[in-house]
């Protein structure tokens, strides 16, 4: 249970199998096999992070989400309105991710599935890689804040469309095109 509910804090932030396992303590083995059978049990899944071998991009990075916001919400028992909800970025990334996991999967949508960081702390929250191409994406819960995309993304990766996934617009990103 303290492993699940450190991971509930954790969502939309890199997750060290090494700090949760300190927090709860247990050994690094003992948590990596349980988010292994959290997994397995799709209550959650990884998203690892996405490098070509640029010096500063994060390798072996990991974010863990879940696929029920609610499950999530009733391990931290916090069932506040949007409005009172400190966390609602957190929430939204995880909204859309999920839905969008079960978007790729329910219309057999082929793509490697990534974040990608630096050591600056440049980050995009969610890529796809599919047709030979990169889609990046970011998810903001405020449409109005507009989202720059990294300069050192830009130029690593030209080959690459990128767009911002808000309330306004995020129909299109997880149904499927009649």
């Amino acid at each position: 249970m303290k492993i699940i509910q450190a991971l509930s804090f954790q969502i939309g932030n890199q997750v060290s199998y090494h700090e949760i396992a300190q927090l709860v303590g247990l050994d690094n083995q003992t948590v990596e096999k349980y988010i292994q059978l959290l997994e397995q049990t799709f209550v959650i899944f990884r998203l690892n992070s996405f490098s070509r071998n640029l010096r500063n991009e994060l390798k072996k990075s990991r974010k863990i989400y879940f696929y029920d916001n609610g499950i999530r919400n009733a391990l931290i028992a916090n069932f506040n309105s949007t409005g009172l909800r400190q966390d609602i970025g957190q929430l939204w990334e995880n909204f859309i991710i999920s839905e969008r996991q079960k978007h790729i999967n329910y219309n057999n949508i082929y793509c490697n599935r990534f974040f990608w960081r630096t050591l600056e702390k440049q980050e995009i929250d969610y890529i796809e890689e599919r047709e030979g191409k990169l889609f990046a994406y970011e998810f903001k819960w405020n449409p109005t804040k507009q989202p720059r995309l990294s300069k050192t993304f830009s130029r690593a990766y030209p080959e690459h469309e990128y767009k911002a996934i808000t309330p306004d617009n995020f129909e299109e990103f997880i149904l499927p095109q009649l």
